[in-house]
């Protein structure tokens, strides 16, 4: 008689007994099959491998009773299900209740098709398994392993969102902000820190006013409680020999990747209308990638171009031109720029590049901001960027409670606009 087919997924890279008593259990009633969620469904649920995928398939390929370990590439099991009909799928009743209800329903119809049942075990609860997901994600504390998370993330993700930060503080909220749409969590995936941003909190013009070493300071705030990888606006990088010993200082201290723009002379945003900006020469700005690169030790350090020309009024042709040659020279990714009020532009770039280049695309969305990402996924963007949301919605928040409290002489009136004070203390660490 032909053994009855068991299936079983294991999201966990961390192995303990309440696993290993289940496979146990799941042996017993058959030939077990184990499935292995991809690295890039990881991703999808924030988690970031800290074991490649196929070296998590060696790991459980080599428990005793398992008959072979296949790969599960998307979040639902129903494409391995109708691959395999199995007769049982096996999992922990825990998912009863959580945020994986609809998997288990999906497991459920797709299986009475051919009269497979799911067997659930209960839920040994008293592992500590937020607590030991707590230590594996803490290690993005160290330069490394945060640096290398940017890279997994484009290579996993349809597109990863990066928000600004600008403080210990800020960086606190992109790493704990969640919304949950249609039964997907969401999650901000690291943390862009820009000129504009940091010099606007310290009082000063965004002209490259702010130093080297207080861009620096505001760096290590923001990993002194944070593990998302962060990205740095690098403005133009300044000269050839500055830029190369600069970024040895960045790459040490873990950030992931440094955008630089092909603009020379005295910065100035260029969110402003008419900005009067010179855009320097392909071959010059080449040259400054490719001496970046050579300094590099990290192979998961990014430098990527950022391209000033559609800003500028040079056209399409000549940002498609330098994307060629910026990707020839070196960089890890292009990120295109513009200060029109809808995407179109953006849009078109997106469509000519994906023609040539497969070079991550970065966008900025300020002043396009109706794009959607499901639109920007669509014209092959992997990374978009929110490059200064949370500083613009903190000023008039800010200035509203000033005025109210002058207004009224007293603080009373203000405390319906203001965080409780406790709500705070429990954002920050002990």
């Amino acid at each position: 008689m032909e053994a009855k087919k068991v299936y079983m997924v294991m999201t966990s890279e961390i192995l303990h007994h309440a696993h290993m008593g289940i496979i146990e259990k799941a042996t017993q009633m058959g030939e077990l099959i184990i499935g292995v969620y991809s690295d890039k469904v990881l991703m999808q649920l924030n988690r970031t491998p800290f074991l490649g995928q196929e070296n998590r398939m060696t790991v459980f390929g080599n428990i005793k009773g398992v008959s072979r370990v296949i790969l599960q590439n998307e979040l639902k099991y129903e494409p391995n299900l109708r691959l395999l009909k199995p007769d049982y799928v096996v999992h922990g009743d825990n998912w009863k209740h959580n945020k994986f209800q609809h998997i288990r329903q999906n497991v459920i119809d797709v299986l009475s098709e051919w009269g497979g049942k799911l067997v659930e075990f209960p839920y040994i609860s008293n592992v500590p398994m937020d607590k030991l997901y707590s230590g594996m994600s803490r290690q993005g504390f160290l330069p490394e392993i945060r640096r290398r998370k940017l890279k997994l993330l484009i290579e996993n993700k349809d597109i990863v969102r990066i928000m600004e930060a600008h403080s210990g503080l800020t960086g606190l909220i992109v790493e704990r902000a969640q919304s949950i749409i249609n039964e997907e969590v969401r999650e901000f995936d690291g943390m862009w820190v820009s000129s504009l941003c940091d010099s606007t909190m310290k009082g000063k013009p965004d002209i490259e006013l702010v130093d080297h070493s207080s861009r620096l300071k505001t760096i290590q705030e923001i990993m002194d409680v944070t593990t998302k990888p962060i990205i740095l606006d690098g403005d133009s990088g300044g000269m050839i020999e500055h830029f190369v010993h600069n970024l040895a200082t960045i790459e040490r201290n873990g950030v992931s990747a440094i955008i630089i723009e092909d603009k020379i002379g005295l910065k100035k945003n260029s969110l402003f209308e008419k900005v009067e900006q010179e855009q320097d020469s392909a071959e010059a700005f080449c040259a400054k990638i490719a001496a970046g690169k050579k300094t590099l030790v990290s192979k998961d350090f990014q430098i990527i171009a950022r391209i000033e020309s559609l800003i500028l009024k040079k056209g399409m042709d000549d940002a498609l031109y330098r994307a060629k040659e910026y990707i020839a020279a070196g960089a890890d990714g292009i990120m295109i720029h513009s200060n029109q009020k809808t995407p179109d532009e953006i849009l078109e770039f997106c469509d000519k590049y994906s023609n040539f280049a497969s070079a991550p695309l970065v966008v900025v969305p300020s002043t396009y901001s109706t794009v959607t990402e499901g639109e920007l996924i669509k014209r092959g963007v992997k990374v978009v960027i929110y490059a200064n949301q949370l500083l613009r919605s903190a000023f008039p928040a800010m200035m509203k409670t000033a005025e109210t409290i002058l207004a009224h002489g007293r603080a009373y009136e203000a405390d319906d606009i203001l965080m409780p004070i406790k709500e705070i203390l429990t954002l920050i660490p002990e």
